[in-house]
């Protein structure tokens, strides 16, 4: 098989994952067909590295992890390729500035163990991102005020909340006199009653990352598909030559005239890679 496309991005919440957030049977063996006919696989993710890396390891081959939406790109096999860390000082002033946010903030650095994850407190964040409090439980440490935990060069600040909390916090955002250092990025489940605002460097996102790894790979945009769902995908999305959105995306999202494939919960992934190569499409080894 001699597949025009030579490089797959693929988001994973809402895109890769069913709405019980696993990995359908189906988007598993596509996507390990996928690798065993020569095609790279990117995960690109809002997540952090260290709670993207479980469903990269689920997959069952190498691949690479665009993670906290374009500010780290490293390998399941541990080998960073680039980091785009927000500076601190700018940090501060984001922190500053959020006052009536701290209770949605949280602070994410690249390093191991307990300290990964900081917060002020936790009872506004409980409510929207309950799950994802549990399962980070072990990486989070608490510190007031927050700006004291800004010892070195974070990976990214992230606001949590309800969908009205975070068009406040937005409209607080756009208010700053320090745009120009920062991107501010939306990932939205309406169904959730749940908002993300990640900020991240200036130029940081899922886009920016993707280009710089195919640029270093000597892959043309032309052969690189990308998979979506959400706000934050957008940049990716645009430098694809070939990209997919899923299903489940917004209605705003689904004017972008861009392709649709079938939704999450109908393994959209597999749906749009079977379309890609065929019905002929079929896994190599056994699943």
């Amino acid at each position: 098989m001699s597949p025009p496309v030579r490089l797959i991005a693929i988001d994973i919440d809402g895109t890769l994952l069913d709405p019980q957030f696993r990995i359908s049977a189906r988007n598993l063996s596509a996507l390990q067909n996928a690798h065993a006919n020569g095609i790279e696989i990117i995960l690109a993710t809002g997540r952090r590295h260290d709670y993207a890396l479980p469903v990269a390891q689920e997959l069952g081959i190498p691949v690479w992890l665009i993670s906290s939406n374009g500010a780290l790109i490293r390998s399941s096999a541990g080998e960073t390729f680039y980091t785009d860390r927000l500076p601190a000082s700018t940090a501060v002033k984001l922190i500053g500035h959020m006052e009536d946010f701290r209770g949605n903030a949280v602070i994410t650095f690249d390093r191991p163990g307990h300290d990964a994850l900081v917060l002020e407190r936790v009872d506004e964040l409980t409510r929207s991102i309950s799950r994802w409090i549990e399962s980070n439980a072990a990486y989070i440490r608490y510190v007031s005020p927050l700006e004291n935990a800004l010892v070195e060069d974070p990976i990214q600040a992230m606001y949590c909340g309800t969908v009205e909390r975070m068009i406040a916090a937005q409209e607080r955002l756009r208010q700053a006199n320090f745009l120009d250092e920062i991107t501010i990025l939306r990932t939205q489940y309406d169904y959730r009653d749940l908002c993300i605002l990640d900020v991240l460097n200036r130029d940081c996102s899922k886009g920016h990352a993707l280009r710089r790894w195919a640029e270093q790979q000597g892959i043309p945009r032309e052969q690189i598909m990308a998979i979506g769902d959400n706000y934050n995908d957008l940049e990716m999305l645009e430098y694809a030559g070939l990209p997919v959105i899923m299903g489940n995306a917004s209605e705003e999202l689904r004017q972008s005239g861009w392709k649709v494939t079938a939704s999450n919960a109908e393994s959209g992934v597999a749906a749009a890679l079977e379309q890609l190569f065929g019905a002929g499409f079929q896994p190599p080894i056994e699943v």
